[in-house]
């Protein structure tokens, strides 16, 4: 075996040697991370991409309701529903595709075996609420009114996969002021769908849900005759374009 004298130029010649390779092993692990980093953030820039790219797909709408949602007495674009996509349109918001589940005369219980029956797939970005004035109509009991407008609006936010900021409920037009209800009992009329909304109100709101509230300026029809349709009952297309111009900035946001 041999040894060498380990003199101070062999100590510059080994600290110049490994200085160079542990430089070099920094330089490389420092790649190692740039390219890394650099990965990440053109990852996140993919991701942000995606997101804005799937938010301006098309949305899908599903409302659920009564003679007030399928429009009784106007034509198809003229009920609320249309006429609130057409104004969301205008706010870059798509809504392409309108489903209904309503039909004139139903009460919450018609509308809860409706859903049933059709079960629709809950995939909606958007679900709209108004049900309860035919149970009003019917003088049916507000304590049934109160258990079944609960199950309804569990069934929206279902539809709704889940997601209670995509529900909005509208409360029930007072019709006292219509020809219809002046030749009823008109006081009673309005007391009763006061009473009415008051319990869909608090329901709303107690699960945190968005409640538009129609029906003061339901009651312009006492005056102005343009906001009735033909059947002297039911909203004309100008007082759905009311509704949807207090409805459409609740679900822009």
């Amino acid at each position: 075996m041999t040894f060498k004298l380990f003199t101070h130029a062999t100590f510059h010649h080994y600290h110049r040697q490994y200085s160079q390779i542990y430089s070099f092993r920094l330089y490389a692990i420092g790649l190692v991370i740039f390219y890394a980093t650099v990965g990440i953030l053109g990852c996140s820039r993919q991701l942000d991409a995606t997101v804005i790219t799937t938010s301006a797909l098309p949305k899908k709408l599903l409302a659920l309701g009564d003679s007030y949602t399928i429009g009784q007495g106007v034509s198809e674009v003229e009920r609320f529903p249309y006429q609130t996509a057409q104004t969301l349109l205008a706010k870059k918001i798509n809504i392409n595709f309108i489903s209904y589940v309503a039909t004139t005369g139903w009460t919450t219980s018609n509308l809860l075996n409706a859903i049933s029956a059709q079960n629709p797939t809950p995939l909606f970005d958007a679900v709209t609420l108004l049900i309860g004035v035919n149970n009003q109509y019917q003088r049916g009991d507000t304590a049934v009114y109160r258990i079944q407008f609960s199950q309804c609006l569990s069934q929206a936010i279902r539809l709704a996969d889940g997601k209670r900021e995509r529900v909005f409920v509208l409360s029930i037009p007072d019709y006292s002021c219509t020809p219809f209800g002046r030749r009823s009992d008109s006081a009673r009329i309005s007391n009763e769908v006061n009473i009415y909304n008051s319990i869909n109100r608090q329901i709303t709101e107690a699960q945190g849900i968005s409640y538009t509230n129609i029906t003061p300026g339901s009651r312009d029809a006492a005056k102005d005759p343009d906001l009735v349709a033909s059947d002297g009952l039911h909203p004309s297309g100008k007082e759905y374009g009311k509704w949807a111009a207090l409805l459409a900035p609740a679900i822009e946001k």
